[in-house]
């Protein structure tokens, strides 16, 4: 079955990131001049993804609106001859269908696949972090359809972390030799981590982990994980692949810091600003 469906979790209050985020979402927050969240969607586009569902909270409107038509900017920008930028503007409400949905349960990672399992029943879906990005000459959602049309079961996108922030993640223990998936533990003890392997936001589902994670308690922190339905999933049988990012890396910009990591490296990559940006760098580190 072609996936064409994904799930995109942007219900988070983004408080790392406070006060920007006071009455934005923090998937709003430019990196360069396009939103984190567009370039997530960018990605789904490009591997073939036509609806995209996000599961949203009562303050996400602007990110709402960003997806939608805006006919007074339009016409303004017609107005004044900038075909480019008009060009740019409607683009953005027509690379996809948007769906939005209202999370009401619990936290944590689970709770946006639930409130939209409906619209996915018995179908594969990509299920997506709205603030993780990642960087590849092939887009990764792309890798990961790949994957799954090899495989035909669940596969969980990985990276290699340091050591030392392993108890941050989910990590994943592969059966050995394989990319096949043994066990994992959600932010597990540092000493105790079964490997380096970080489960993040780039997902394709099945109907079945949606139906494991439908009967999973809620686990550390009093919160639904992915994690733990994956677990189980895999315990009683099911097979789970991994598929590390290929010609790239996933970055992070759920905080401050990896949020100016992630800004120049795509501000790198643009032909544009790179010269002039380097060299200011360069400058401002003498």
């Amino acid at each position: 079955m072609k996936i064409k469906k994904a799930i995109v979790a942007v219900a988070g209050s983004g408080t790392r990131f406070l006060p920007a985020t006071k009455s934005q979402p923090k998937e709003m927050l430019p990196i360069v001049d396009k939103p984190i969240i567009q370039y997530l969607v960018e990605e789904l586009v490009a591997a073939g993804i036509e609806d995209i569902i996000m599961v949203t909270r009562w303050d996400k409107k602007p990110l709402e609106d960003h997806f939608d038509r805006s006919f007074e900017l339009e016409y303004g920008l017609e107005q004044a001859g900038k075909t480019r930028a008009l060009e740019q503007v409607r683009k953005i409400s027509s690379m996809a269908n948007f769906i939005y949905v209202r999370q009401k349960q619990q936290y944590g990672n689970g709770v946006p696949i639930l409130s939209a399992q409906t619209l996915v029943k018995d179908e594969p879906f990509v299920f997506a972090f709205g603030d993780d990005l990642v960087k590849s000459q092939t887009p990764f959602t792309k890798q990961l359809v790949r994957s799954y049309e090899k495989h035909q079961c669940p596969i969980i996108g990985v990276q290699k972390v340091p050591k030392d922030q392993v108890d941050r993640y989910g990590i994943v223990k592969l059966k050995l030799g394989t990319k096949e998936i043994a066990d994992l533990v959600e932010k597990p003890n540092i000493k105790r981590a079964p490997s380096q392997l970080a489960q993040f936001g780039r997902m394709i589902l099945t109907q079945e982990i949606v139906d494991e994670l439908a009967d999973t308690p809620v686990g550390k922190g009093n919160e639904l994980w992915i994690t733990d339905a994956v677990k189980t999933y895999v315990k009683k049988g099911g097979k789970v692949m991994v598929r590390e990012v290929q010609g790239g890396e996933w970055m992070t910009t759920g905080d401050p810091l990896n949020y100016l990591k992630a800004t120049v490296e795509y501000a790198m990559d643009r032909k544009d600003l790179a010269a002039d940006f380097s060299d200011y760098i360069k400058k401002r580190l003498c």
